[in-house]
């Protein structure tokens, strides 16, 4: 069995290769691509088969997921354009042969209304239409989408648009391992995981655990959406971005980023790490 990961040289489709070895799986059966091979040196000289991928590639694709059984699409980074380069690369892994696939969707992604999801239904209707067995990982926010900004929020609080909305935040090592999971084990194809933590949070309560992991008392500050996003763009994040950042937390405000499935749970076969732990992990 040989699986192929795509955007290894990320913080996601990393910790998938790094959960697959944890599996017990081969190096050499692990194909890790990127579009740098040079920041997967490492992982080469630990034996996991590492190759050039680029989404606006095709050939490249091709070629690296040649005698790949089993794909899992990391979904790329470039917000407007990631439609079309996971249907390059599903066109890519049919051609190749592979025969299964599992996809890094978002939360709801069919219901959702989230500026955000409207790429990642697309391309959960390209694998429909492609006849490759596939599952949907349907993940939640990350965690570290907050605690990366730690530094940012103990010098001036937290800002948002969210209310008093909950999400369901994991880290990215559990979504990582919940998709070595689904490659390393059958039965998964045609089924849709709706991905997220056991703790759920609203920004107000998030605050309150960095306030008593620090000591510092953080306060969380909740804005119109319009002021959210000209505060973030004040920031130096371009205007569209900030647009999608703020939209985001309106969603995370309705429920759209919540879910009580248990699916993380279960197909890691272990509670999902807490809001607390997490916080302490990113400041050690």
């Amino acid at each position: 069995m040989s699986i192929v990961v795509t955007g290894a040289t990320g913080h996601l489709g990393r910790l998938a290769v790094e959960a697959l070895l944890n599996r017990g799986v081969p190096a050499g059966q692990i194909i890790a691509t990127g579009r740098r091979i040079d920041a997967l040196a490492d992982l080469a000289e630990r034996g996991v088969v590492v190759r050039r991928a680029d989404f606006d590639d095709e050939a490249s694709l091709r070629e690296a997921f040649a005698g790949a059984e089993k794909l899992l699409l990391v979904s790329g980074s470039e917000v407007g354009q990631r439609a079309r380069q996971h249907g390059n690369a599903i066109e890519a892994a049919k051609a190749a042969g592979v025969r299964f696939i599992a996809y890094t969707s978002i939360a709801k992604a069919d219901t959702t209304t989230l500026l955000l999801a409207a790429e990642h239904l697309a391309t959960e209707q390209l694998l429909a239409a492609s006849g490759i067995p596939h599952a949907l990982l349907r993940n939640g926010w990350y965690i570290e989408n907050y605690t990366g900004q730690l530094p940012v929020y103990l010098q001036h609080g937290i800002v948002g648009a969210a209310g008093t909305g909950l999400v369901s935040g994991a880290t990215r090592a559990d979504y990582a391992e919940a998709a070595a999971a689904v490659l390393t084990t059958e039965g998964h194809a045609g089924e849709v995981y709706e991905l997220g933590g056991d703790e759920a949070f609203t920004l107000a309560e998030f605050a309150a655990t960095v306030s008593a992991a620090t000591g510092k008392q953080i306060a969380y500050t909740d804005l119109p959406a319009e002021k959210l996003a000209e505060v973030l763009t004040g920031a130096g994040l371009p205007a569209e971005l900030a647009h999608v950042l703020a939209d985001a937390d309106l969603g995370l405000g309705r429920g759209e980023l919540f879910t009580a499935s248990g699916d993380l749970r279960r197909l890691i076969e272990r509670p999902t790490m807490s809001l607390a732990d997490a916080i302490a992990d990113a400041l050690r």
